[in-house]
């Protein structure tokens, strides 16, 4: 990791900035992934499974005895765990189920909203040495308790063909409805044109590489929208001389292991918790299998020293992480003033790890500094908000000439005599 002690302002953007593939230098990959998908369809699927996963598969549906085979390997303990936290999603979900609005905004004219589900959803599920299967829980749970129609769920395949056992044991628990094994880009673009096997979605949801990110953005031109572009992961800590080096060490490397392209900063106003916190890093890096990975990752992440927390505000929020941790004294007053952040975690005793798993929130948050435009995955991303309106005679006598004021205005003489006409019967 690379210190850095009060740097300037002038070089504060460069060190927000995330190492991450530009749109357009992916982007022709995706259009042409694309364009023999809905070309070819199941065919060319199987063909870029063939060539990026390395395996040929006759089908990539996963048959209910897959699922139920699956099922039987998965250890009771870890079944246990995956229901206690598929639990505490559903508690913190269903708390943000709202009640229609309405309204009468003047006498005889009363307007309304109400929610109603997506149709058809999309979840990708990245694969890799580390299968989240916890982003199954965060993405099916909330689809559920929002009432979509179809759940659909990507995830690449192993060298052998199959997906791993919890992830099919967690999709079967919570209600999904289809499991196809694709990965990457070719995934994205099944579940947006739609082929033989695989359905069309409205949404796409789900974390993923590069690859997955620019896929998804392309796929909002086909008229399919996505939670939004994820990236790799990201996490700040803030600390001061509260905050304990052995856990902020441990919460680093949490996210550091994702894999070599996540970011992790520390952030401090005192140097003997960085220079500690050094310590601990390299003590538990050793310990780690995916020491490899972390340790990349470590290479392009930073630690910033800062002589005051007004500093330390103003670029937690200039940068807009993913996840931040806030280990101060002052953490109610130094957390009221943040701006910009996917998901905070405050304290000691909260370690990101709980969020990623367990606690309840959403762990499928925005990165790269998107945290300034879009919040995580919630309740209302599996909705979709309809406007209702209904005016009595006697409101539109009281509305009509307000409206035909501004069509007149505005030289839509269309606009206005929907309104004078009516107003004529009337009279």
């Amino acid at each position: 990791m690379k210190r850095f002690i009060n740097p300037d302002k002038s070089t504060w953007k460069s060190l927000i900035k995330r190492s991450s593939a530009s749109y357009d230098s992916l982007e022709p990959l995706a259009k042409s992934i694309f364009k023999k998908v809905e070309k070819e369809g199941d065919l060319a699927i199987r063909g870029y499974t063939l060539k990026y996963d390395k395996v040929q598969l006759k089908s990539n549906i996963v048959s209910s005895d897959e699922i139920s085979t699956a099922a039987q390997r998965i250890p009771k303990k870890l079944k246990i765990a995956i229901q206690k936290a598929k639990n505490n999603i559903e508690v913190f979900h269903k708390a943000q189920i709202t009640s229609t609005v309405q309204v009468e905004t003047q006498p005889g004219v009363s307007c309304w909203q109400k929610k109603l589900p997506i149709e058809k959803v999309g979840l990708y599920i990245p694969g890799g040495s580390a299968p989240l299967f916890s982003t199954v829980l965060m993405l099916a749970v909330p689809a559920k308790i929002a009432g979509c129609n179809k759940l659909i769920l990507c995830s690449p395949p192993d060298n052998k063909g199959m997906l791993p056992d919890v992830i099919l044991y967690t999709a079967n628990l919570c209600g999904v409805d289809y499991i196809f094994k694709v990965g990457g880009m070719q995934a994205i673009a099944g579940m947006t044109l739609g082929t033989e096997s695989i359905p069309k979605v409205d949404k796409i949801f789900g974390p993923g590489n590069q690859f997955v990110t620019v896929a998804k953005q392309l796929a909002t031109k086909y008229q399919v929208s996505i939670d939004m572009p994820a990236g790799p992961s990201e996490l700040m800590v803030v600390a001061d001389k509260t905050g304990n080096p052995d856990f902020i060490a441990s919460d680093l490397l949490s996210q550091a292991e994702h894999g070599p392209d996540s970011q992790v900063i520390l952030v401090t106003n005192n140097i003997k918790i960085a220079d500690t916190t050094f310590e601990k890093i390299s003590e538990q890096l050793e310990n780690l299998e995916r020491k490899v990975t972390a340790q990349k990752a470590l290479n392009n992440s930073k630690v910033i020293c800062f002589d005051n927390d007004k500093d330390m505000l103003e670029f937690v929020n200039l940068y807009g992480a993913e996840h931040l941790i806030v280990c101060l004294e002052n953490e109610t007053e130094f957390v009221d003033l943040i701006k910009h952040a996917g998901s905070v975690f405050i304290g000691n005793y909260t370690p990101e790890s709980a969020g990623d798993y367990a606690s309840g929130t959403n762990h499928t948050l925005p990165t790269n500094g998107y945290v300034r435009q879009y919040s995580g995955v919630n309740l209302d991303s599996f909705l979709k908000a309809i406007t209702y309106q209904k005016i009595t005679a006697n409101g539109l006598v009281d509305l009509g000439p307000v409206v035909e004021e501004m069509a007149a205005a505005e030289g839509l003489e269309a606009h206005k005599n929907a309104v004078s006409i009516r107003l004529k019967t009337l009279k």
